[in-house]
């Protein structure tokens, strides 16, 4: 794919998020064939949503769970990028008419204070658990911005982050080195009532073999994760769509919770 092609895709990408206009199918010129193709068409998205998201302040890994592979029925993680403009602490609060179709996943995440460069691989769980400064519980927010997700393919969802539209960061835990991040449970409610759980150990055997696919995806292309990023491992709960008036919780045990307000 040359380098029309992938501004071409990324300049409708671009067009559909932020004009909430839903994607079919990117013509077949510039589709991404694989997942290279996609990256690059995903770099290429993120200089131009800068604008009207902000700067890209973390990342997210997407199918790390069974649960979630099933669900979408992808059988490979696929990492995607979170701007600023979509984070919050806390508790968020999220526009229901904003989005075409808002979804929630529970979620462990961690925050860098210390860089993964490139030239740092190849990465295990015990390299990249020496960056991480903080671990938390999260609720990553996806929009189904498509006519029907299911006729696309992996590469096409991978070059528009794949799926997500924002994120509810818990509270940091900066002495998670006490915890054993692999058993600690996770679940989601929805107006108080529990719409799935599950463990650590659901990520891939252990949450950081998430976060060290993600460093050695991104040293392939000479790409760090720097110092002050955070990173979402992927959701232990099978995706739930919500609308106007949903509150919705993520807590881990031993991290905390996250709050989620759809208005």
């Amino acid at each position: 794919m040359d380098d029309a092609a992938i501004e071409q895709a990324a300049a409708i990408l671009s067009r559909c998020r932020l004009e909430r206009e839903p994607l079919d199918q990117l013509p077949e010129a510039c589709r991404p064939a694989d997942a290279g193709e996609a990256y690059a068409i995903q770099r290429a998205l993120h200089g131009r949503l800068a604008a009207g998201l902000g700067a890209r302040a973390g990342h997210k890994i997407g199918c790390t769970t069974a649960v979630m592979q099933r669900f979408l029925g992808i059988d490979q993680p696929a990492a995607g990028g979170v701007f600023a403009a979509t984070v919050h602490h806390g508790e968020g609060r999220f526009a229901g008419a904003a989005h075409r179709r808002l979804g929630v996943e529970c979620e462990i995440a961690v925050r860098l204070d210390q860089d993964l460069p490139a030239a740092g691989g190849a990465y295990d769980r015990q390299t990249v658990g020496q960056a991480v400064g903080a671990c938390m519980a999260a609720i990553e927010l996806v929009d189904d911005r498509y006519r029907d997700y299911r006729r696309l393919a992996a590469p096409t969802l991978i070059a528009d982050d794949f799926f997500n539209a924002g994120a509810v960061l818990g509270p940091p835990c900066t002495d998670w080195r006490g915890l054993d991040l692999a058993a600690l449970a996770g679940r989601m409610t929805i107006n108080g009532a529990e719409v799935g759980h599950g463990v650590g150990a659901d990520v891939m055997g252990h949450p950081f073999e998430a976060l060290a696919w993600l460093a050695n995806l991104r040293a392939g292309t000479d790409e760090a994760l720097a110092a002050g990023e955070f990173v979402l491992l992927g959701s232990v709960v099978e995706t739930h769509w919500v609308g106007p008036g949903d509150v919705i919780e993520s807590t881990i045990d031993g991290l905390g919770t996250a709050r989620a307000v759809i208005e």
